[in-house]
C-alpha cells in the first residue's frame, strides 16, 4: 500500500527544492496524502464493503489510464493486481475503449458493458470527461447496479480526488521542467442517450435551474441522501471542520465518508488561505473560477467569483468571465496566464505546460506562486466533479 510514501511526489518525481516548496502549504500536502489513504485505504468495514477496495484500485487505474497518466496508470495497475489481477485486464480493455478529451458537455456517454464494475467505469468517464451531464440518472444508474448512498459518496470523492492528484503531478513535473503534455487525442464518440433513470432512491428535488452564471449566491440540493442531523456522530462533525456546516446538505452528505470529507477539507483550507508568500487570495480564487466556469459548475463560480472580488479582484473582468467564458480579455497580463494556466490544467489530457509556467513567470510570479495556481486550479477539478455530479443549484428565491 502507500506506506505512508507521499505518493504525489513519488509520481512526479518531485526534486527537491519542489519537495521543499510543496512543504510550504504543509497541510495541504499531509492531508491530499490522508485523501489518498481515506480513499484507497479505508479502515471503517462499511465503506469497504459498500466499496470494495480493489473497485477502487480499478476505477483510479482507469481514469488515469483513460486521462493520459501513465505514471498514474501504473502505479494504481499496481496496486490493482496486488488486491485483485484478475481485474487488470478489464481496467486495459477499459481504458482501451474510453481514451477522450474533455471538458465537453452535451451527450456523448461512452458506456463499459454490465455489472457493478462496469457502472462504475460509466460514472468515472462522465465525471473525468464531462461531468456537466451528470443528472439523477447517472446517480439512479450506479443504484440500480448496486451501490448503496455511502457508496456514491466515497466513489465521486475518489474519481474528484484523483482528477485533483493527476493535475497536481502533472503541474509539478512541468515546473520542474520535466513534464510532458500527452499526447492529443479526438473527444470519444458515445451515446447521446445511455438509458439510465433515477432509482426508487434517488432524490430528484424540484429546483430553479440558473440559466447562465450568475454573480449571486446559489442554493445547493442533493440527488443522493445526505446524513440527517441527528444521525451526526462526534466523527461527522469533527470531519465537518466547521460546526455550522452540519446545516448543509452538502456536507451532511459528503459526511458519509468522514475521514475522506475532513482530509479535502483542510486540503482546501491550506491551498487557498495559507497566505505565507505566493499568490494573492483574489488570484486564487481566479484560478478556481476559471476551471468552474470552463467545467460548467454555475454553484461554484458563484461562490468563487464573489470570494475573489472580496479579496481586491477586478470586478468587471470577472463579471466577463462569467459572461464570456474563458476566452474574455481579463485586463491584466497576470489575470490572463492564470486563466491560460487553469484552462490548461483543466482540459483532459493536460494541456499544462512549459510556456504556461513561462507565462506566470514572466507576469511576476515566484515558483511558489505557480504551485499556488496549479494547487487552485486542480483543487476545483476536485469540488467541481462533486458539486455537478452529487446534486444540483438552485436560485434563491429573493434571486428569481
Amino acid at each position: 500500500m502507500s506506506n505512508h510514501t507521499d505518493i504525489i511526489d513519488t509520481l512526479a518525481e518531485t526534486p527537491v527544492e519542489l519537495v521543499e516548496l510543496r512543504r510550504r502549504r504543509p497541510e495541504a500536502v499531509e492531508n491530499a496524502q490522508r485523501s489518498f489513504e481515506a480513499l484507497f485505504e479505508p479502515t471503517d468495514d462499511a465503506l469497504i464493503r459498500a466499496l470494495p477496495v480493489a473497485t477502487r484500485y480499478a476505477v483510479a487505474a482507469f481514469i488515469a489510464g483513460v486521462s493520459g497518466a501513465t505514471r498514474a496508470a501504473a502505479f494504481y495497475t499496481d496496486l490493482l493486481a496486488d488486491e485483485d489481477e484478475s481485474l487488470v485486464a478489464v481496467v486495459e480493455e477499459a481504458v482501451r475503449a474510453g481514451v477522450s478529451t474533455g471538458p465537453y458537455a452535451g451527450g456523448d456517454f461512452v458506456l463499459f458493458g454490465e455489472g457493478a464494475l462496469a457502472a462504475a467505469f460509466d460514472f468515472a468517464h462522465l465525471l473525468t470527461f464531462h461531468p456537466k451531464d451528470a443528472s439523477p440518472a447517472a446517480i439512479g444508474h450506479l443504484q440500480e447496479a448496486g451501490y448503496n448512498e455511502n457508496a456514491i459518496v466515497s466513489l465521486g470523492q475518489l474519481i474528484a480526488f484523483v482528477a485533483f492528484q493527476l493535475r497536481v503531478v502533472h503541474g509539478v513535473r512541468v515546473l520542474a521542467g520535466s513534464g510532458e503534455i500527452p499526447e492529443g487525442v479526438e473527444k470519444r464518440a458515445g451515446v447521446a442517450e445511455p438509458g439510465w433513470a433515477p432509482a426508487a432512491a434517488t432524490l430528484q428535488p424540484e429546483v430553479v435551474a440558473p440559466g447562465k452564471f450568475v454573480a449571486h449566491p446559489l442554493g445547493w440540493k442533493p440527488w443522493v441522501a445526505p446524513l440527517e442531523k441527528g444521525e451526526l456522530t462526534d466523527a461527522h462533525m469533527d470531519a465537518l471542520i466547521k460546526p455550522e456546516r452540519a446545516d448543509m446538505e452538502y456536507f451532511r452528505l459528503l459526511a458519509r465518508d468522514p475521514q475522506a470529507l475532513k482530509a479535502r477539507t483542510l486540503t482546501d483550507l491550506d491551498i487557498f488561505y495559507n497566505t505565507a508568500g505566493g499568490l494573492g487570495r483574489a488570484e486564487r480564487e481566479l484560478a478556481a473560477t476559471v476551471a468552474s466556469r470552463l467545467n460548467g459548475c454555475e454553484y461554484c463560480a458563484s461562490v468563487h467569483q464573489g470570494r475573489s472580488k472580496e479579496e481586491g479582484g477586478d470586478a468587471a473582468a470577472i463579471d466577463r468571465l462569467l459572461d464570456e467564458g474563458v476566452t474574455a480579455d481579463l485586463n491584466s497580463e497576470l489575470w490572463n496566464a492564470i486563466r491560460d494556466a487553469a484552462v490548461a490544467l483543466t482540459r483532459t489530457p493536460f494541456e499544462f505546460g512549459t510556456p504556461h509556467v513561462d507565462a506566470l513567470r514572466a507576469a511576476g510570479l515566484d515558483d511558489l506562486a505557480v504551485l499556488d495556481v496549479v494547487n487552485s486550479s486542480a483543487f476545483f477539478n476536485w469540488a467541481n466533479r462533486l458539486m455537478l455530479t452529487l446534486g444540483e443549484p438552485d436560485v434563491p428565491k429573493r434571486y428569481r
